[in-house]
């Protein structure tokens, strides 16, 4: 007969914190959300990629495209670019992410002299780039001849058939870097000189790199910043169990730092193979699994060599697989059943693996629920979906501006290598929907509320870690009654606006 599992199936508004001591140490600017990312011997003391927020956005057309993943890893996150597209598209959106540092810059920008100011204002048009790099051949790496920016022609006023060499600022009157030079000389050459761009060149000055006041200006305004050891932002990337063969050396050969097999069910064979696959012929990439929603499946995936392993089916706010198949768990159940099972692991083999909790999130409190319950972090999709920098359109409904969202599981996505059972290469039923959310304006400003909120919570908890949240938090089931109680209840409230 089948297995009983007596537990409730539990989600996260089902439970609220009950406040621990607040020292006087217990205030937000001490709070730090730096978070493990991937697999580490407890003896090395550290994973050799952190996070320094608890954030990673979905792998989902809807959600983490280049421009997102920017912005969410100059704010100490990091994305997965999504993997329902074709090999080549998703490589260059993670091109596009390595090539956006705080730091020296391969200009992709680049003309030649004899190109002319409609030449200049299309490439301006394309890339929404002000700083042009003119070059002997018109490559990123041609021999510099000079530079143009957005102060060295009126377009309303200059012909549009006037030569580049006749208005650029010609070389010998630049100020230059020499490849070799750190990155805190080349900033200290742009304060001491007054400029916006300093081209770095080789001896025999072919343009190498730019570096940009706006970066320095940028990176001290973003402290959290997620970079690596070359100064590149980190971004992550979503792989199949079916074309990873190919997927995968692209990927890493455009710079990729971590990948994830996308899949709604990981506890299967296929997922087991493709980790195989990675490790044995990409052993510097580290590559995260799931999802799964108990203790059997995370140590499926553990065994198999996950780097980071996905907890949650069926949770999210676009995902019908429960109403579809009947397969899933609860998000808080799901989360505190694989945490206890990862411990296990811990105890037994000496490797902390991550967890990420993928799903169940609704207000802002949940996130803090999530990592008390023992998630290093937490994947979001309709939370970034609303932002400025997801990539789907803005819309205007009725009075409301709303921003379109999809399930990778519904027929717009046709992701059917998510939900692949093996056979036709197809997408048989939806489960996921096609749906708005509301528009919420820039990733940035929003965030920072969220975090605040988040420092707060631990705070009243009296941890100023991750790790001490989760080994010291409270946590109290409540019933639907309190739960009505905690809201604002038995008054008229004042319209806004």
């Amino acid at each position: 007969m089948a297995i009983y599992i007596d537990d409730v199936s539990r989600t996260f508004g089902e439970y609220l914190f009950i406040p621990g001591l607040t020292t006087k140490q217990c205030i937000p600017s001490n709070v730090s959300l730096t978070t493990p990312l991937v697999k580490y011997k407890t003896a090395d003391k550290e994973s050799a990629l952190k996070l320094n927020i608890p954030f990673v956005s979905a792998i989902m057309q809807s959600v983490s495209g280049p421009e997102l993943a920017i912005e969410l890893a100059r704010n100490g996150g990091l994305s997965f670019i999504f993997a329902s597209q074709s090999i080549d598209m998703q490589a260059e959106m993670v091109r596009k992410v390595k090539k956006f540092k705080a730091g020296f810059v391969i200009s992709d920008s680049n003309l030649k002299p004899d190109s002319t100011l409609q030449n200049v204002i299309d490439l301006v048009n394309k890339t929404g780039h002000s700083t042009i790099g003119v070059t002997h051949n018109g490559a990123p790496n041609g021999k510099l001849l000079g530079l143009i920016t957005n102060r060295d022609y009126r377009p309303e006023k200059d012909a549009l058939d006037k030569k580049v060499e006749e208005f650029m600022t010609p070389f010998a009157s630049l100020i230059t870097g020499k490849l070799g030079i750190t990155l805190t000389d080349a900033n200290q050459i742009i304060w001491d000189n007054k400029l916006n761009t300093l081209p770095i060149i080789d001896q025999n000055n072919n343009l190498v790199y730019f570096v940009f006041r706006k970066d320095y200006d940028n990176h001290r305004e973003n402290p959290n910043e997620l970079s690596g050891k070359d100064k590149t932002l980190l971004v992550g990337a979503g792989i199949n169990t079916r074309d990873y063969r190919e997927r995968v050396p692209a990927l890493v050969e455009a710079g990729v730092d971590v990948l994830c097999i996308d899949s709604s069910d990981g506890y299967s064979e296929w997922q087991r193979e493709t980790i195989a696959w990675v490790k044995k012929n990409c052993e510097n990439i580290p590559v995260g699994a799931g999802n799964i929603v108990d203790k059997e499946g995370f140590d499926f995936l553990a065994n198999a060599g996950a780097d980071f392993i996905k907890v949650g089916i069926g949770g999210g706010s676009i995902c019908i697989t429960r109403e579809q198949k009947g397969i899933g768990r609860g998000q808080a159940t799901s989360l505190i059943d694989v945490a206890k099972a990862r411990n296990e692991y811990l105890k037994s083999t000496g490797y902390y693996i991550p967890i990420c909790s993928d799903g169940g999130l609704v207000h802002d409190y949940h996130m803090v629920l999530a990592l008390a319950m023992g998630a290093d972090f937490l994947m979001m999709g309709r939370y970034f979906a609303r932002f400025d920098e997801s990539p789907t359109q803005k819309l205007r409904i009725g009075n409301n501006y709303v921003k379109e969202y999809w399930g990778e599981g519904s027929n717009r996505a046709q992701n059917w290598q998510r939900y692949d059972n093996g056979g036709a290469e197809s997408l048989k039923f939806e489960e996921g929907v096609d749906s708005y959310v509301p528009y919420a304006g820039k990733l940035k400003d929003n965030l920072d509320i969220t975090l605040s909120k988040i420092k707060a919570t631990m705070c009243s908890c009296g941890a100023l870690t991750i790790d001490e949240l989760q080994r010291n938090a409270k946590i109290n089931l409540v019933s639907s009654t309190s739960i009505v109680e905690g809201g604002a209840h038995d008054v008229i409230l004042k319209e806004k606006g």
